[in-house]
Formats: structure tokens, sequence, C-alpha cells
């Protein structure tokens, strides 16, 4: 019988335990095509964001197993993703992670399956959990079918990042835009400068739109990334459009322009992740030839 993993909670990981961290999350997404946590966690390892808590499995001295788990804010649950080294599997880890993991978190801790892989079914069903959300991800060639032209209204201003000066309204038009979303609301400057350091940053290919009548407030933006060591290389990674100005056509101009410039890059395909049931973001990258590729689901205990 194998020895059961010692279970550990912490709210800041150390540099050298954030090594081993990415080192199993690596070995789990070569062994399942698919990463097994979001960019937010791997973010989280350097952050010392007191609503983030880490919870270590191990065995043996080996570190085994990883849960993030993100407090509950406002109206959004706590969320929690979990990660399960493949040489460990099959021994209860995973089942162990995630019921320690969704009792620290409380009612309504929703716990994020990536890929929805037959392990994480099987898992769910084990543990009595129920679908709470679906994310897509939608991907498309850069070659076929042909991009659509890009024509940018008279009345309309598009250009792309200048630096910190944009950061402002980056924020204001991001956390009125994603209000309703428990990862993407509630950006902070934190949030963007953590980005903006990363290896992927190009602020040529973070695209802002204002309003010829009045171009220092910012109606939309599309933040492309290429992935540098992995294919798809190409990423719609954010599309936010001010609600006020939602109607004028932006989110398929932005998109258009990002695409563009994600091809000019030598980006054969693209990705994106959008909500299964918002169908306005679903319609749009419908007609600009997306299509669904795999589902990301985030599952909770049945209230």
């Amino acid at each position: 019988m194998a020895q059961t993993a010692t279970m550990t909670w912490t709210d800041r990981v150390e540099p050298e335990v954030a090594t081993r961290i990415r080192a199993l999350l690596d070995r789990a997404n070569t062994a399942d095509g698919v990463a097994p946590v979001s960019e937010q966690v791997v973010l989280s390892l350097a952050d010392t964001d007191s609503a983030t808590r880490h919870l270590l499995a191990e065995r043996d001295g080996e570190l085994v197993g990883y849960a993030n788990l993100v407090a509950a804010h406002g109206e959004h649950p706590a969320m929690v993703e979990v990660a399960v080294d493949p040489s460990a599997r099959r021994a209860g880890i995973g089942t162990d992670l995630v019921r320690v993991a969704l009792a620290e978190g409380g009612t309504g801790t929703r716990v994020w399956a990536h890929g929805d892989l037959p392990a994480a079914k099987a898992l769910a069903t084990r543990l009595d959990l129920v679908t709470a959300r679906e994310l897509w991800q939608m991907r498309r060639s850069l070659a076929t079918p042909e991009l659509p032209e890009l024509t940018v209204p008279d009345d309309l201003l598009l250009r792309t990042y200048q630096g910190p000066v944009d950061d402002a309204e980056l924020l204001r038009v991001n956390n009125a835009a994603f209000a309703w979303h428990p990862e993407q609301g509630g950006w902070t400057e934190r949030d963007i400068a953590a980005r903006r350091a990363e290896s992927w940053f190009d602020p040529a290919g973070l695209f802002l739109a204002f309003d010829v009548a009045d171009p220092a407030r910012l109606l939309g933006f599309h933040w492309t990334k290429v992935h540098q060591d992995a294919a798809p290389a190409g990423e719609v990674y954010v599309v936010g459009i001010d609600p006020p100005a939602q109607g004028r056509g932006l989110g398929r101009l932005l998109t258009s322009a990002g695409l563009r410039y994600l091809r000019d890059r030598g980006s054969a395909e693209v990705l994106l992740y959008t909500e299964a049931d918002n169908v306005a973001a679903v319609h749009t990258y419908t007609r600009l030839g997306f299509a669904p590729a795999h589902i990301d689901v985030a599952y909770t205990a049945p209230q």
C-alpha cells in the first residue's frame, strides 16, 4: 500500500519550494498535454497576497501534489486548482488534495479541471461534485480562413500600449468589463506589472481603442500573448470592452487587429478562452473562424 502523503498549508511559498512546484506542474503538463493550473496560479507562487493559500502534499520528502486556493471575495466563491505528480497518481493524493482544499475554501468553493480529463471526471464523481462553470478553449488557424479586413472607423483611434501611462485606463476598463468574473475582475496595478514583467510581454501586441472625440478615455483593448515554447504560439489573451461602449463592433475590430499581429509574428495558430455561456463572445469568435477545442470545468459540491 502506498504511503499516505502529508498535507501542509502555507500562505507564502519560499523560492526553493516554488521551484519544486513549477517542476511538478511541468511534469504534469508533459504527461497530460494540458497545463494543470492557470497562469494566475503560477504567478501567485511569487506573490505574498494573503488571499491565496498553498497546500503541499509530500511523501518521503518529495513533493507529490499541490493545490492552490484563492479565498472567496465578494460574490465570487473560493477557487481551487490542483496538480499531482504523474509518478504519484492513482494513490488517492488528488482526491485528498481536493477534499481538503474544498473544506478549507468553505461553502460554494469550486475546483478547476483543466481539459476535464477522464481522471478529473472520475474524481468529481467520487466526491459527488457537479459542474458549476465551463470555460471553452477555442482555436483557429491563422492561414485559413482568411483574416477579416482591418478597417478602423473614422470616429475611432486604434493604437498600441505606450507604457504605464496607459495602466489606469486599462485597469478601469478591465475591471468594468469583467466585474462579474472571479479571476479577471478586480485587477490592480500589481497584476498589470506582473504580466508586463513576463518574457512574453510585447507592448506592440496590446491594442487600445479610443473615441477620436475623447482620446484619453479607453473604450476597449485586446491583449495578445505569444507562446515562445509551445504551439499554438498565439493567444487572444484578454479582450475587454467598456460596458458603455458595447455595440460599436469593438470586440471584432480589436480581435482582428490582434490576429494580424500574431500572424505577422509568425504564429501559425491562435487560441483563446471564453465562458461557454457568454453568448456574445462565442458568437463573435465563431464569426472570426474559431471553433471549440477543449473544455475546462469548474466543479463544486451541490448546494
